[in-house]
């Protein structure tokens, strides 16, 4: 499932991107989940990154498209930024806040279509980088290569990263889960690795960034053949 924002102070156009965003789910089977805001001030007061494209009207009262983007980018670095205006001079400004595209007013499906199929590819190439983790006082986007590793203890999970520790609920079988298309791997009951992290295993441990960890007898073998593979290139 993609979340998608819509921010258009015009409820013409809020409307017409909503049908549109309707129509082309149901044609490619897939599922969207949309919200609306008014201006940009609006998406603002309570933006959590955890949108994968916004849809930004430039021109809006309180809070222009382009303001609001700007901050936006300050506290989302991965979300995908789609303008919707009726003046093509914006368009050299959008590279400042590495916006994917602009769409013209007045919009047409089939542009909209192929525009929103790009951001789309976008946005799946961006999730593949990171992980959503729910905290209590909102969310926080962890890019994979800020990962060291995962520690399990007592139904929390604890992200053990350059800049300290992320902790959520959890248990190690969901963060596998969620890991399982990474290069992540099991050195012990309680610790899931990533791989690209890797410096050195010794006998009975691994050294991951300044980390020293067990290596446990059951986890061994398929913990070498994933870190083989991983170095391969097979991962």
């Amino acid at each position: 499932m993609y979340h998608i924002a819509i921010v258009e102070d015009e409820a013409e156009f809020r409307e017409q991107l909503a049908e549109y965003l309707a129509r082309y789910q149901k044609e490619n089977q897939l599922e969207f989940k949309i919200s609306v805001f008014a201006d940009g001030a609006e998406i603002l007061q309570t933006y959590q990154p955890i949108y994968d494209i916004v849809l930004l009207d430039i021109e809006m009262p309180k809070i222009n498209g382009m303001d609001a983007a700007k901050q936006i980018r300050t506290r989302d670095e991965n979300v995908v930024l789609m303008f919707i205006t009726n003046m093509a001079g914006y368009a050299i400004h959008g590279y400042e806040v590495g916006a994917l595209d602009f769409v013209m007013k007045p919009i047409t499906y089939y542009t909209f279509s192929m525009k929103l199929t790009r951001a789309l590819k976008r946005a799946k190439q961006q999730e593949q980088k990171a992980v959503l983790l729910p905290l209590p006082d909102g969310a926080k986007k962890l890019e994979l290569n800020e990962i060291y590793f995962v520690e399990g203890q007592n139904r929390m999970l604890h992200y053990h990263t350059a800049d300290g520790d992320y902790i959520v609920k959890g248990t190690m079988q969901s963060a596998e889960k969620a890991l399982h298309a990474y290069p992540f791997a099991k050195c012990n009951h309680w610790y899931l690795i990533n791989l690209m992290h890797v410096k050195e295993v010794r006998k009975n441990t691994v050294i991951v960034g300044p980390f020293e960890l067990e290596i446990s007898r059951r986890n061994k073998t398929a913990f070498l053949k994933a870190l083989t593979e991983y170095m391969g290139g097979s991962m």
